[in-house]
């Protein structure tokens, strides 16, 4: 397939601006039947059609442009104008409204929705329509255009543009609040944060920089403050349905269940199909282990439309709940459904996936988690080769010298202890059982030593790679003591008073030089488990983020790989006895002496219910969560052996390591 060159793309607007569509909708065909199915050529090609007066041309058109490209605006856009040309005005309705949901800056679509609404009748949709329109209208060139380049994925365009106005106006709280959007997009939450804050500040009654600093007070598991920052806008106007759910999912993370499922119902009560507030109770009512109830609310979201991905993959992430024949003709419905939005394809995919497996066709269960991982890939940047560069650099840096010339250092609190290694390793139930114990505290996987590290990489992120770890030797002993003391005084919070707790967060074991530094008693497990049970289960769990590496099965088995080799590290130049190996097949086969193993590591007494952890109640939010609720079983042993044909990548990437781990 060539590649359309944006000359190509000039040349075609130029012909389409003299008006002549004919002959650009030709040259866009042609280019098509060369390049395949190319989202920008689709367009002006529907675009072309619809001058013409070819509808079913552009409708086809658009069929194709919507299947390729889910989430673009103004391909929406433009069926609005198609169905409208046509005169289908439901249709049009339908087709702006999804314009402005994936690109609120097209003010055309705002204005035709204002204007179909009012016909329809629905005023309160006009009034809306229309008020989003000239807020548009107000804002300056800049800001639209990184609104544009920002919904339609061209993410480091719009940072460009955004800072060089910010330059200017350095007190504008919209550019603030399209910086932090960005910043989130990228996890730079600390940045985000801040810019959020400063702007709030600046504007206190902005209520929709409240709204987005929720979003990023969630995300840097900061569940006070955005509990806090929800109260706030829900005492502005407790009638708001917007502001109801928000505050339902904070009391959530704050443990209050009771006055989460209250705030729901009063959503609910006022719009009974409301996908976000079914969808978040039932989250809610799984975090707490009522599961039952949990999968009516998630069935009762696609009673309201089968085309609710996330409400397909919540009943899959439950891993107990069984698909039937029905449900699997629903998804596959929706897979052909072109207005299926994009992040819906990628969880029905998964979902299907756990479907086809329960009804044992492994094959079909393997095309669809492919499937979806391909499409996950699309939104990411990562390649194995960086990581690697990674783990090597924190060989090279990490050395016996560092941390014999660094003893003694760090904050000397001995409370935390971090779980740690490849998600899906059993780190969950290694958290469980200790988080049993009457003088452990669990808590969650905690993003503090992460963000630790992004914030000592600095910004010149791409033209030195290396200042993190390389920093480590250059830093000050005074440094580690107080990166310690944030650590612990920021994760207090997530605490109930228990001399110790647990951090679960996977990706650490790529700081373990970091973490023995700032905190040089806390305990580290390594939770290892086989690596085609461990590789496997992650490929076919879909993760939001930060677990990129999943995506595919020769990117997972080299993360495996360098994990081990990295680890190995680890236990090299740091003292005997540091890191605690705990391998997940023998805690099944023998666990009360793993569960012992652990307790004497941690300096902790033998308690009865650490053994009985199933009985245990608290919070699980980790994909996890059902089964660290049930006595210890071998259910997810060699789950890959009827995947073994398809495994062929996996093992050549995991080299080694598929023996030796």
């Amino acid at each position: 397939m060539t590649v359309i060159s944006p000359d190509q793309l000039k040349q075609l607007q130029s012909l389409m601006k003299a008006g002549r569509f004919d002959e650009a909708l030709r040259q866009g065909e042609a280019l098509l039947g060369e390049t395949g199915e190319h989202q920008d050529t689709l367009y002006m090609c529907a675009v072309c059609a619809r001058y013409l007066k070819e509808f079913d041309k552009a409708s086809a058109l658009i069929e194709r442009l919507k299947r390729s490209a889910p989430d673009f605006g103004r391909g929406f856009q433009e069926e609005g104008h198609l169905r409208l040309a046509m005169g289908d005005e439901r249709g049009a309705r339908e087709g702006y409204a999804c314009a402005v949901r994936y690109n609120p800056a097209l003010i055309a679509s705002w204005e035709k929705l204002a204007d179909l609404n009012y016909r329809a009748g629905d005023q309160a949709g006009a009034n809306e329509a229309y008020a989003q329109a000239e807020r548009m209208k107000t804002l300056p060139r800049e800001l639209i255009a990184v609104i544009n380049h920002l919904h339609e994925g061209r993410i480091l365009r719009a940072e460009e543009i955004v800072r060089a106005y910010l330059q200017k106006n350095p007190r504008d709280t919209e550019g603030m609040r399209l910086l932090a959007d960005i910043g989130s997009r990228l996890s730079v939450l600390t940045d985000a944060d801040f810019l959020l804050e400063t702007a709030i500040e600046f504007e206190p009654e902005n209520l929709q920089l409240r709204i987005d600093h929720i979003q990023v007070l969630r995300k840097r598991q900061k569940y006070e403050a955005a509990h806090k920052q929800a109260e706030y806008l829900y005492q502005k106007d407790p009638s708001s349905p917007l502001f109801q759910s928000l505050l339902a999912i904070e009391s959530m993370h704050a443990g209050e269940i009771d006055r989460a499922l209250e705030l729901f119902e009063q959503v609910l009560d006022k719009n009974p199909d409301d996908l976000a507030a079914l969808t978040s109770r039932g989250h809610a009512l799984k975090t707490f282990g009522r599961s039952d109830e949990a999968v009516t609310s998630y069935q009762r979201a696609l009673d309201v439309t089968p085309l609710h991905g996330d409400g397909w993959y919540a009943l899959a992430n439950l891993k107990t709940y069984k698909f039937d024949a029905a449900d699997i003709a629903k998804m596959e419905a929706a897979l052909d459904d072109p207005n299926l939005a994009f992040m819906s394809r990628i969880h029905i995919c998964f979902a299907l996936g756990k479907a086809h497996e329960d009804a044992g066709d492994y094959d079909a269960a393997f095309e669809a988690w492919r499937e979806g991982n391909a499409l996950k890939t699309r939104q990411t940047r990562y390649t194995s080769e960086q990581m690697e560069i990674e783990f090597e650099s924190q060989k090279k840096h990490c050395t016996p010298a560092l941390f014999k010339a660094r003893e003694g250092v760090g904050h000397q609190a001995p409370d935390p202890i971090f779980i740690l290694g490849l998600p899906r390793a059993g780190s969950t139930l290694l958290e469980q059982i200790l988080a049993s114990h009457s003088m452990v505290d669990g808590t969650l996987e905690l993003p503090n030593v992460l963000a630790t590290a992004h914030r000592l990489r600095g910004r010149n992120m791409i033209s030195d790679r290396e200042r993190y770890p390389r920093c480590l030797h250059e830093m000050d002993d005074a440094d580690f003591e107080r990166l310690g003391t944030e650590y612990i005084e920021n994760t207090r919070v997530h605490r109930q008073g228990a001399p110790f707790f647990t951090d679960k967060m996977p990706n650490n074991f790529r700081h373990i030089g970091l973490i023995h530094l700032m905190l040089p008693n806390a305990k580290i497990i390594d939770a290892r488990r086989n690596p085609l049970d461990c590789c496997w289960s992650g490929f076919k769990q879909l993760f939001a983020e930060g677990q990129e590496f999943t995506y595919g099965l020769q990117e997972i088995g080299h993360y495996y790989r360098g994990y081990v080799d990295l680890m190995n590290h680890w236990h090299d130049v740091l003292p005997e006895g540091r890191i605690l190996k705990v391998q997940h097949e023998d805690v099944l086969d023998d666990t009360e002496g793993q569960v012992r193993r652990m307790l004497e590591y941690c300096g902790l007494p033998f308690e009865q219910a650490c053994l009985d952890f199933h009985k245990t109640d608290r919070a699980v939010r980790t994909a996890s969560s059902e089964q660290v609720r049930r006595p210890i079983n071998r259910s997810g042993m060699e789950q890959w052996r009827p995947y073994e044909a398809h495994l062929e990548p996996l093992k050549e990437a995991l080299g080694p390591a598929l023996h030796d781990f």
